[in-house]
């Protein structure tokens, strides 16, 4: 008996290696790019218990490592009848998912030496030159002129409306109608009513977010010498094979837009201001913060352009140390944060939200990693020490840093072998 039990714990022994390696096969057939397909599949049940809990119709989400997507799904539907299946090629409003082409468009001017990141913006928009900035005693002179590096990182003391600290600032953007939330309003006369109204901060003194990106989008028209639409089209969607990012929905695209929910209180008011099916020109102005549609496909292109460091499918359109440049934190010790998109642990580069440290944080991540997100409900990350690059589009805006968060988490929870150890 004692012989028999030896002999059946060796034969055991000599069969652990084939059914390590057998095993190790089988894990290995359940990874693409250190991604389990198992842990992916999470998302269908998890997008079917928003759609359930009421943060959107229907969404699209896109994975990436080294450059091959490992993840593309569509879930739920495109619209509120439920009639529409959602699919990969659903478009959506990108809303401040807008704001890192305009801020790559600037940096690529920057680039040719046609502006400085430290220029007075008032070399080119003098309708700002009489700007004061609003305090407790009044208003006082600016103790530096606005730069386009405050434009970039929201540090210029403009503000949007719905959140101005200063209950006579909000008045006078909303009187105004400076994010033309009410109806067109051409650039040149944006810009001549925006120059009577105080800041809010110094110029340097704060971050916060605001108008700033429609301010750059602008000023950029002006250096240029071209309209927003075609500048960033020419510079940057069409080179890089974005084929629905677009300014406008035209009619032949229109049965492709993803609508926001309906049960969503805020849907109905951002309609309003966001006109999509009309052509912003000539009677207003190109939002290089808010104005763009697109795809999930169009923008990982963009994104896996800013991960390459500036290059993609062999063209490049920025330099490696532009790229590090803009991804890197600009907020020093300034006040503010922007924490109301990233969540905590975040501080702000020239266009996109960076992640300061491993902790802190409520998604996971990597230092140095950088995101934004749109107000529709749209989201994405550039995670460049895991080689990776997430879309989320959805249109459910009273969700949207709820859903942003999940979709991260489930990204994460997927990469079973990470890059960083």
């Amino acid at each position: 008996m004692q012989r028999r039990h030896l002999a059946l714990l060796s034969g055991s022994a000599l069969l652990s290696p084939a059914v390590l390696r057998a095993q190790e096969a089988e894990r290995r057939e359940d990874l693409i790019q250190g991604f389990s397909r198992t842990r992916l599949a999470r998302f269908q049940p998890a997008m079917a218990r928003e759609v359930e809990r009421g943060s959107f119709n229907g969404c699209v989400a896109l994975i990436a490592r080294n450059g091959q997507i490992v993840h593309h799904e569509a879930y739920g539907h495109q619209d509120n009848a439920r009639r529409v299946p959602m699919t990969r090629e659903a478009i959506f409003l990108l809303a401040s998912m807008t704001k890192p082409l305009t801020s790559v468009a600037a940096m690529m001017l920057i680039e040719e030496g046609r502006m400085k990141i430290g220029d007075p913006i008032t070399q080119w928009l003098p309708e700002l030159r009489e700007l004061k900035v609003m305090t407790a005693q009044g208003e006082v002179p600016l103790a530096r002129p606005i730069t386009v590096q405050d434009l970039l990182r929201h540090s210029s003391g403009f503000v949007y409306a719905a959140s101005a600290p200063f209950p006579r600032i909000r008045e006078m953007y909303e009187q105004l109608d400076i994010e033309a939330r009410r109806g067109p309003v051409p650039g040149d006369e944006m810009l001549k009513r925006l120059g009577t109204i105080p800041l809010a901060f110094q110029p340097g003194a704060q971050f916060f977010y605001s108008i700033s990106t429609d301010v750059l989008g602008l000023l950029l028209e002006r250096v240029a010498g071209q309209p927003l639409d075609r500048l960033i089209a020419e510079r940057l969607t069409t080179p890089l094979g974005m084929t629905d990012t677009v300014w406008w929905v035209d009619p032949a695209r229109r049965s492709r837009v993803a609508e926001s929910i309906a049960s969503d209180p805020l849907s109905a008011p951002m309609w309003q201001s966001y006109r999509i099916e009309q052509n912003p020109a000539p009677a207003s102005h190109f939002k290089g913060g808010a104005g763009m549609v697109g795809t999930s496909a169009d923008y990982f292109r963009f994104a896996q352009m800013v991960a390459n460091g500036g290059s993609f499918e062999g063209k490049r359109y920025l330099s490696t140390p532009t790229v590090n440049w803009m991804l890197s934190d600009h907020m020093g010790s300034m006040g503010g944060s922007p924490q109301a998109s990233t969540g905590p642990g975040y501080g702000f580069g020239l266009g996109f939200g960076i992640r300061r440290e491993q902790g802190i944080a409520v998604a996971p991540g990597s230092p140095g990693d950088a995101m934004w997100a749109g107000a529709w409900g749209t989201s994405f990350t550039i995670d460049r020490a895991e080689k990776l690059v997430g879309v989320f589009m959805a249109q459910g805006p009273s969700s949207r840093t709820h859903t942003r968060m999940v979709f991260k988490n489930l990204v994460y929870g997927a990469m079973v072998e990470s890059l960083r150890g």
